[in-house]
């Protein structure tokens, strides 16, 4: 009995979620993925590239497509997967996304990633406590924020749920919730910096015909 769970339990994909607007993606949003896919013992990141994130304005927002053609670029040659399925779920709120994505894949484990200035405003996002209860929550301490991450409502609520991340190693440290925090050196790339230095970054991905990595079907290139 325990041996057939056991290699039922191997057979599942341990995927960790990354979730954004990759505005562009750059080589930041990659080295933190392969990071914690080491860190956690994962198979493969999965990059969310966002239709629109409700909590930033949509000035400056380039084109879905132009930013998961980016998203691709990051990600060659790489066990990360830029996927635009939140559009095709339908969903807008992360806390949708993660329970469509449980139906979807039930033979998949999921671990939510977020840097800690994410984490001081995770209160804010819609039903927080319900994502925390979905999955083990991966947060990568950036400088600057930890402190604030700790004392927030979210960080003082999850603190006392703090896991190793050895503990996914084993099937009992996917319960949730559960809080892993990940010490990583920090990368100053960011994507303002980026659209600063080159504002027509989007226009090198107009009509470039792509499929969705995860799902497989076609991006329309006008959708924004």
């Amino acid at each position: 009995m325990g041996g057939a769970r056991n290699r039922a339990d191997k057979a599942l994909k341990r995927i960790g979620l990354l979730g954004g607007s990759f505005n562009p993606a750059h080589g930041g949003h990659r080295r933190i993925s392969l990071f914690a896919r080491q860190a956690l013992g994962l198979d493969e990141i999965w990059w969310l590239v966002s239709p629109g994130n409700p909590l930033k304005p949509a000035a400056g927002m380039a084109p879905l497509a132009a930013r998961l053609a980016s998203a691709g670029r990051q990600a060659r040659r790489a066990p990360i997967v830029p996927t635009q399925v939140e559009r095709e779920l339908g969903t807008r709120y992360t806390v949708d996304t993660l329970r469509k994505l449980a139906g979807r894949y039930p033979k998949h484990r999921f671990v939510w990633l977020m840097g800690s200035d994410n984490l001081v405003q995770f209160h804010r996002w819609k039903d927080w406590r319900a994502i925390a209860r979905a999955m083990p929550i991966a947060v990568v301490v950036r400088p600057g924020y930890e402190g604030a991450a700790r004392a927030s409502l979210a960080g003082a609520w999850l603190g006392r749920y703090r896991r190793s991340a050895a503990s996914l190693k084993h099937r009992a440290g996917w319960s949730a919730p559960a809080l892993i925090h990940l010490r990583f050196d920090p990368d100053p790339r960011s994507a303002t910096a980026i659209r600063r230095a080159d504002p027509d970054w989007a226009s090198r991905y107009s009509g470039k015909r792509q499929r969705d990595r995860l799902t497989h079907h076609p991006v329309a290139s006008d959708i924004a």
